[in-house]
């Protein structure tokens, strides 16, 4: 069975590896800084695979040399946000937090691809790359697949249907300047402007680039860890079972959609060497220049780390 290592044994961590022991698509390490915390839900964790019927195995530990030969790194390790915080806030703690997981876990697993979730998303995967040295298709962020089924959730609430039928587009930065591509999302084929009033169409998008900051302000100890971490557990299966399927995530442009050097929202295709292909929307004035916004705010933050 495939080996995925997930740093951070947190509710986003712990969670991940839920979903993916669930699915039995690998045997999962849990790694943390915390004695007892990855070992602890480790356990508990495999004492519910009879239960389920998984024969996925589970483990524990403090010690990267335990997560040799990984397939996969998914690093979920860092401060979460809390109520008031922006992402951007969090930039220099888990800078160091993400530098150190990528250096040693890539130590013993030298052919392992990296999956980042730790905010800033789209800094803190250009960081990884930076820091690891692996080409693009190896340091993929996990952002669009959340922003999207945030959208997909709202939208289907508003009008009662099934979420099956309701397909949403979000490229840009993972934060409040995100650029949901309302022209592209559609439920059932029949475009969301021609379903909805633009009024409830431009909540949906307000509360879709808020959707972050609206779970934080509720739980007040914490962020989001359900829906971030079945997008993690969605892009570990598109690698493991080289599915070759097309969903948003952060990758390392190089021209696409006019921008080069940065980390950035867009739709890609995942099969078992990481990263196959971006695919490039054909996008009108309007979403050009929001792009255009986001990437500019994207590449500043970037430059902060003077990598």
């Amino acid at each position: 069975m495939a080996k995925v290592t997930i740093v951070g044994a947190g509710q986003t961590g712990a969670t991940t590896a839920h979903w993916l022991t669930e699915r039995q698509l690998a045997d999962i390490v849990l790694v943390d800084i915390l004695e007892g915390l990855p070992q602890g839900k480790a356990l508990d964790l495999a004492e519910a695979m009879p239960v389920i019927g998984s024969d996925a195995k589970v483990y524990g530990t403090n010690d990267y040399a335990d997560t040799a030969g990984s397939d996969i790194v998914i690093v979920t390790a860092g401060l979460p946000r809390k109520p008031g915080m922006s992402r951007d806030d969090l930039l220099a703690a888990n800078s160091k937090i993400v530098r150190e997981s990528v250096e040693k876990a890539l130590a013993v697993s030298p052919d392992t691809i990296f999956i980042i979730l730790t905010n800033p998303l789209d800094v803190m995967s250009f960081l990884a790359m930076k820091v690891s040295g692996l080409p693009r298709e190896r340091v993929i962020g996990q952002a669009g697949i959340l922003d999207s089924a945030r959208m997909r959730a709202f939208v289907a609430l508003e009008l009662g249907v099934s979420v099956e039928n309701v397909h949403c587009y979000v490229l840009g930065g993972h934060g409040d300047d995100l650029v949901p591509l309302t022209r592209h999302s559609n439920v059932a084929g029949i475009p969301l402007e021609k379903i909805l009033p633009k009024a409830g169409l431009d909540a949906i998008v307000e509360r879709t680039r808020k959707g972050g900051g609206e779970i934080v302000g509720l739980l007040k100890t914490g962020s989001a860890f359900y829906a971030p971490s079945a997008a993690l557990a969605q892009m570990a299966e598109a690698i493991l079972l080289d599915r070759h399927l097309i969903v948003p995530a952060s990758a390392y442009l190089n021209g696409e959609y006019g921008q080069s050097g940065i980390f950035f929202g867009v739709p890609v295709q995942l099969g078992r060497a990481g990263l196959e292909k971006i695919i490039e929307y054909e996008l009108d004035e309007t979403e050009q220049e929001a792009l255009e916004e986001s990437a500019n705010h994207v590449r500043e933050v970037i430059e902060t780390l003077n990598l």
